[in-house]
């Protein structure tokens, strides 16, 4: 049996090493703003007119070349023009020399209503597993605790390079809980799809809150090319092959006429549906019930057959890895099936999952999968560095549904882009520029981040945004919920 109590007094104590916030009563959350569609953003930088100078590009579009040295004009939120040299005097000119450019990371899987519960998750304790603490706290969220949560994970992602995020938040407790996590995202300055959920713990005969998603739609999508988009997360078909009881209590076991319900409730609506596939390969009798399509992500491809890929190419479904978390799993669970999926065409990306025990990085996701492609698979099925970029970015657009606004650098599209310093040591002197985003970048190489033509990072800072105070009201609602759950006891 494993000794938690180390685990008990350090989160007892770690408060006290914080300020003593533990030992200070709650935040009213009844006093704080409105987070709804009509409530006044946060301020965020201006978009204007703006020329990378001097920049290795690495653009992720067949019809726009490489540039060892070359410039990117942006104006007005949009990709103007790439080129080996631009002139716009009226620019402002960011000089890129020492830099990569590249398209922002696209993560197409992460559940930011958790990420303050990186305070409790240990990884090697089961009883303080994510499973578990989120099963025990996700009930007790008000909104502003989803606020406070979604927009720590969605400042994390954007230090990362991540301009564009697909939020699964499945414990949307209430039309409320989806205004604050849209909420924060726009905050934040994310581009991003909100995926509506059901709460953590509903029963499995329940449907989806569709009159609520409706009003959510209503309220913050009155332009579907806008920076945030809205689909649902479905519940699992079937039994879940991890996190044990807790996992099975929080997340639902669904019957095929449950999701035939909540997929045409969604459709209906016109919103994108996402899913796990946390246990036994659905996709046959997905198939069989006539509900797979170009609208649907399936999330965690462990266990498909060659029979199942074929279908899900003719079907146009693609599947988001979370290579970070899924290398954790048991071996019996399944294994990472990247080069089964791109020989068999299927549309993939890479996401991050949550952050409540890892951390947002598109870089480690990257080396982590051509690790495993090499040694499971090697040159049976060809993955070059420049197709693992690819997943990162392009194809993570085209697994949104987005890839006509972002995903590559491409005169017309908006400008989601990031600069990685290449002289930082552990990039110095830089070699091929694949080589070095792939086999050696880390988030703490990330300069600069342009989400829709607004500079919301540079030099490694945030331009906008106080870090310290979304740590603070982050770690604040975290512990505020721990008291309120009376836990641990």
């Amino acid at each position: 049996m494993i000794d938690t109590s180390f685990s008990r007094r350090r989160l007892l104590l770690g408060a006290s090493a914080l300020g003593g916030a533990a030992l200070m009563p709650r935040r009213l959350l009844a006093q704080q703003p409105s987070r709804s569609a009509s409530a006044p953003p946060a301020p965020l930088p201006p978009r204007g007119e703006v020329v990378i100078r001097g920049a290795t590009v690495l653009t992720m579009d067949p019809a726009v070349p490489d540039l060892a040295a070359g410039d990117v004009h942006v104006r007005d939120g949009a990709i103007v023009a790439v080129a080996e040299r631009i002139d716009a005097p009226a620019a402002q000119v960011i000089d890129g020399t020492g830099t990569i450019c590249l398209p922002g990371f696209i993560d197409t899987h992460f559940h930011l209503w958790n990420s303050m519960f990186r305070l409790f998750v240990r990884a090697d304790v089961p009883a303080l597993g994510y499973f578990p603490v989120t099963a025990r706290l996700g009930p007790l969220m008000a909104p502003e605790d989803a606020y406070r949560s979604a927009r720590l994970g969605a400042a994390e992602a954007l230090a990362a390079g991540v301009t564009t995020v697909h939020n699964w938040a499945h414990n949307t407790r209430s039309p409320d809980h989806a205004d604050a996590e849209l909420s924060a995202m726009r905050d934040v300055g994310i581009r991003g799809r909100l995926a509506y959920g059901t709460p953590v713990g509903l029963a499995d005969d329940a449907p989806m809150d569709f009159a609520g998603l409706a009003r959510v739609k209503k309220d913050w999508m009155p332009d579907p090319a806008g920076l945030l988009t809205l689909g649902i997360c479905s519940r699992n078909l079937g039994a879940m092959t991890i996190g044990g009881s807790a996992a099975t209590a929080s997340r639902g076991i669904l019957t095929i006429e449950n999701i035939k319900r909540d997929w045409d409730g969604a459709r209906a609506l016109g919103v994108p549906i996402t899913m796990h596939t946390s246990g036994a390969s659905p996709i046959t009798e997905l198939e069989k019930a006539g509900l797979l399509g170009p609208d649907v992500q399936l999330v965690h491809p462990l266990l498909t057959t060659p029979e199942e890929r074929a279908i899900l190419k003719e079907r146009g479904v693609s599947y988001s890895m979370s290579p970070q978390l899924e290398a954790r799993r048991a071996s019996q669970l399944g294994v990472i099936q990247l080069g089964e999926l791109l020989e068999a065409g299927v549309k993939v990306s890479l996401s991050t999952d949550h952050v409540a025990s890892a951390s947002v990085d598109p870089f480690a996701s990257m080396r982590l999968l051509f690790a495993l492609h090499q040694h499971r698979i090697g040159a049976k099925v060809p993955l070059t560095l420049k197709r693992l970029l690819q997943l990162a970015t392009i194809d993570g657009a085209v697994d949104l549904g987005i890839a006509d606004r972002t995903g590559s650098i491409t005169p017309g599209k908006r400008a989601d882009l990031v600069l990685i310093r290449v002289g930082d040591p552990n990039l110095a002197p830089m070699s091929d520029p694949y080589e070095t985003v792939v086999a050696r970048a880390l988030p703490t190489n990330v300069d600069t981040v342009m989400v829709d033509g607004r500079i919301l990072r540079r030099a490694g800072a945030y331009t906008a945004l106080d870090h310290g105070k979304v740590v603070t009201e982050a770690r604040d609602a975290a512990l505020g919920l721990r008291e309120k759950a009376k836990w641990p006891t």
